[in-house]
């Protein structure tokens, strides 16, 4: 662990909950001992049972956030999640072209598992164009495999086959996460330096929970902060999978829908530390 945390940047929606989006992004940060700094891109109306409305902030806002968090806390890696707009996803573009930041993990949220749109068509198609090429990795589901590709994808042979062509749409390290597949198998398909890639399945058990509520902005950013941790893209991807694992199988019943996970379980083992009543901890007493 390096003397000072590596700084990570989250762009990304505020979910009240704080299962997904920037909220749960810095617990996830806190987690593997790095720092997060954040950028608001949308506010949302939702609750464990939902999304209801989503209002994107304005790319103005986005821009100058970005600006001052970059100038001020120069980030060792950067989470990009939900964008909600085609104007957001144009000045992150423009902002991650001008500072070529490190470590760039691009999860491209498009729709909400309970099925409202978290970004429009055009926003989507700019992504495809604008972010692909600019991101270390990228983490779409098998869903938003889909809409990225045009490609089904029910099997791990499928994804291994949209994981190509969203090489071929300019991504450099692709990791299709298939927790909504029959069997669990993530697939990871990594650039090789004299050029194509190399695919590999990660597989393991499926765990039934009613806590998964944000499981892919916790892997995304777990990925985020693995790299700036030093990691290659392969371990990174092991280390992440591990933490995500553990964090929905010790997750607790949080409200009345799909509930988040766990984002702080390697907190639970240590304990909180109990604080005397009129006690301040580092002034002496009598």
């Amino acid at each position: 662990m390096p003397p000072h945390p590596p700084i990570i940047l989250t762009i990304a929606g505020f979910d009240p909950v704080s299962g997904a989006g920037v909220t749960a992004d810095i617990k996830t940060a806190a987690a593997h001992g790095c720092y997060a700094v954040a950028c608001i891109t949308a506010l949302t109306v939702q609750s464990t049972e939902g999304v209801r409305k989503v209002e994107a902030v304005r790319a103005e806002t986005v821009r100058q956030t970005l600006e001052v968090l970059a100038d001020d806390t120069p980030p060792a890696a950067t989470r990009i999640g939900m964008l909600a707009s085609a104007e957001v996803v144009k000045t992150v573009a423009d902002f991650l072209e001008s500072r070529q930041l490190p470590n760039i993990v691009l999860d491209p949220i498009l729709k909400a598992s309970s099925g409202a749109d978290l970004l429009d068509a055009a926003g989507t198609k700019l992504l495809i164009k604008r972010l692909l090429p600019l991101a270390t990795v990228i983490t779409p589901n098998v869903d938003e495999a889909v809409a990225l590709t045009g490609i089904p994808v029910t099997d791990p042979s499928q994804m291994k086959v949209a994981a190509a062509r969203l090489h071929q749409l300019g991504a450099r390290n692709v990791v299709v996460t298939g927790g909504h597949l029959e069997k669990a198998v993530d697939l990871v398909s990594v650039a090789l330096p004299e050029g194509g890639y190399h695919q590999e399945e990660f597989r393991s058990e499926r765990l039934r929970s009613n806590s998964t509520h944000g499981t892919g902005c916790a892997f995304a950013t777990a990925l985020a902060c693995n790299l700036a941790l030093g990691n290659g893209v392969r371990a990174a991807v092991t280390l992440t999978k591990a933490y995500v694992k553990q964090a929905i199988a010790r997750a607790y019943p949080v409200g009345k829908g799909i509930g988040p996970v766990n984002h702080l379980y390697r907190q639970e083992n240590s304990g909180p530390r109990p604080v005397m009543a009129g006690v301040v901890e580092g002034e002496g007493g009598h």
